[in-house]
């Protein structure tokens, strides 16, 4: 399938051999994704945390992993009422976890889970409480300090929302251009000349450069905020619910952007999400959280094939089950219809 293929004038894309089409359902049963403030998960998060051993499914250890963190605690303290006192919210608890270079680990679990805390720990936002948190094997220190440039640039961020992470004032050239402007000592030609290449690079066209970005369906936003985090060359990618806001035609087109993306650049993925049928064709390890914790974590194909905690098997069966034969089939169908209507058109 082409990257090109949610442009303007052109239409939506069909199921792809890769098995990720407009028929692949979305989960249902689970809230949305997003960062909340801790205060809004306070009854959830800092009530109890899960009794019993995460089950561990047999994992190679990366030799060099780009990207690791070791017993990641993460609380907030939450101000008390007049009729009861401050809590502690207890989001992250001891959170272990290793990813190797040009790989994709997945964070799936319900909202409220900790899934989007530990990506703000990894992108550097905020800082654990404790634990140990290595990028490309250097211990990360950030609590009272400011990451700096370079460190900041090995680690970036797509957002759910596409309408929301743009800023509706700039141009489309100057979104790509500022991470340039901010972290690098490039002079404006050469910012200029790296943003049109990106955009082409994305699937989007060089006239798109001086555009609004209102000007863009969703799934051309995506494609921006994706082209604004390799602007600086990141060597991790945290994917935030990228393709929950989309249609299902333009999430296969992101999904497959994203999977040529990493093969092209290295990239390593963070990938959360809520959506299994996402997470089965995207990712190379599964970690499933409940009540800040890991409960299951393994490789994509052991994990689908084997869950053993018995969260992960709810979680499992509330995602319905997509027959993609049938939707190759459907799609086919309606591809002849059009064909043959096309054919008893008269001549012009």
């Amino acid at each position: 399938m082409s990257a090109r293929d949610d442009r303007p004038g052109e239409g939506p894309g069909t199921t792809d051999p890769r098995g990720i089409g407009p028929g692949v359902e979305r989960q249902q049963g689970v809230g949305p994704a997003g960062a909340e403030p801790p205060q809004a998960r306070a009854d959830d998060a800092g009530r109890r945390p899960v009794t019993g051993t995460p089950v561990l499914h047999p994992v190679p250890l990366p030799i060099d992993p780009v990207l690791e963190g070791r017993a990641i605690t993460r609380h907030y303290h939450v101000g008390g009422g007049l009729f009861r006192g401050a809590k502690v919210v207890k989001a992250v608890r001891g959170v272990d976890f290793a990813v190797a270079r040009g790989k994709t680990l997945a964070i799936v679990g319900e909202s409220g889970c900790g899934k989007s805390t530990l990506a703000r720990i990894i992108t550097l936002i905020d800082p654990p409480t404790s634990g140990t948190l290595l990028i490309e094997g250097k211990p990360v220190e950030i609590a009272g300090r400011r990451p700096s440039r370079d460190l900041r640039s090995r680690v970036q961020i797509v957002f759910q929302n596409p309408h929301g992470s743009l800023n509706p004032r700039q141009k489309v050239g100057n979104v790509l251009m500022e991470p340039l402007e901010l972290n690098t000592d490039l002079p404006a030609a050469e910012r200029r000349d790296r943003a049109r290449a990106m955009l082409e690079k994305v699937g989007l066209l060089p006239e798109h450069f001086d555009r609004y970005p209102h000007m863009f369906s969703g799934g051309q936003r995506q494609r921006i905020a994706i082209a604004r985090a390799l602007m600086v060359n990141p060597a991790i990618l945290v994917l935030d619910e990228p393709v929950s806001a989309l249609d299902l035609s333009v999430q296969a087109q992101v999904l497959n952007l994203l999977a040529d993306l990493q093969k092209e650049f290295g990239l390593t993925y963070v990938f959360i999400s809520h959506d299994l049928s996402v997470v089965r064709h995207i990712a190379d390890e599964v970690m499933v959280m409940l009540r800040g914790e890991v409960v299951e974590r393994g490789t994509r194909d052991a994990v689908f094939a084997d869950p053993q905690h018995s969260y992960t098997r709810t979680l499992f069966a509330a995602t319905p089950v997509t027959a993609l034969q049938a939707i190759r089939a459907r799609v086919e169908r309606k591809a002849s219809r059009r064909a043959a209507a096309g054919e008893r058109r008269p001549a012009l």
